[in-house]
């Protein structure tokens, strides 16, 4: 089982430029998704924001996509699927931050959600989002942390502003939304990771909200779909 670093300040290792089998920064898939992002950026910093704003805004967030299937965490894969909850986004950055040569691990934290959907908070019974994926990217000798979870498109639905990413400081889900309602309460830390510790993660899931992983598909919510092009 993938084991949480236990030193978060510790500088980056071999193990957190390296690709693995979820954060599959050697992937063409990725490397293409990653230099598409970054044509033409001068500097680190650049670079960095427009991966970060292509995650958050090429890949849409579902958390209906909820899987068992370890096939769907792949980076490669979820960049070809296009949509996504928070984990395979965070995924995703990681790996293309990777190929890029800058060190990214993962990070995890239970957060409560106050801008929940009727249907969300009905099929997992709380509204408490255990393991709620984000990356961290080491910048300027710092590790930042970084969720690309919602699509801009969402953020507009939920009236608020999307997040920025460049690497200078960490850039996290709103705690309050743009008329000062309680948005996103971050209640634990479950700590770092330099690879997707994905059985941990869905034992948690079954644990918590059984009903999640088994019948996220065939949920239909309004809240979260697309917006039906022009």
């Amino acid at each position: 089982m993938v084991q949480p670093e236990h030193d978060r300040a510790a500088p980056p290792s071999p193990a957190h430029v390296a690709a693995t089998k979820f954060i599959d920064a050697d992937d063409p898939r990725v490397r293409a998704f990653a230099q598409r992002a970054s044509n033409g950026a001068t500097g680190t910093h650049q670079r960095i924001g427009r991966v970060f704003e292509a995650v958050r805004d090429q890949i849409r967030y579902d958390p209906y996509s909820v899987s068992a299937d370890p096939e769907d965490y792949v980076a490669g894969n979820v960049i070809e699927r296009g949509a996504a909850y928070c984990v395979p986004k965070a995924v995703v950055l990681a790996a293309a931050a990777r190929s890029l040569g800058i060190p990214a691990r993962l990070g995890f934290s239970d957060v409560r959600n106050h801008l929940q959907s009727e249907r969300l908070a009905a099929l997992m019974g709380s509204d408490i989002f255990v393991f709620h994926g984000y990356t961290e990217l080491y910048v300027g000798g710092a590790w930042r942390k970084a969720t690309p979870a919602f699509n801009a498109e969402l953020c507009e639905r939920f009236e608020v502003a999307p997040l920025s990413f460049d690497g200078s400081e960490d850039a996290l889900l709103h705690q309050f939304t743009g008329d000062g309602s309680r948005h996103i309460e971050y209640i634990r830390d479950r700590g770092a990771y330099a690879d997707l510790p994905l059985k941990l993660i869905l034992d948690t899931f079954e644990s918590t909200y059984p009903a999640l992983v088994r019948r996220a598909a065939s949920v239909s919510d309004p809240a979260f779909a697309p917006r039906p092009r022009a």
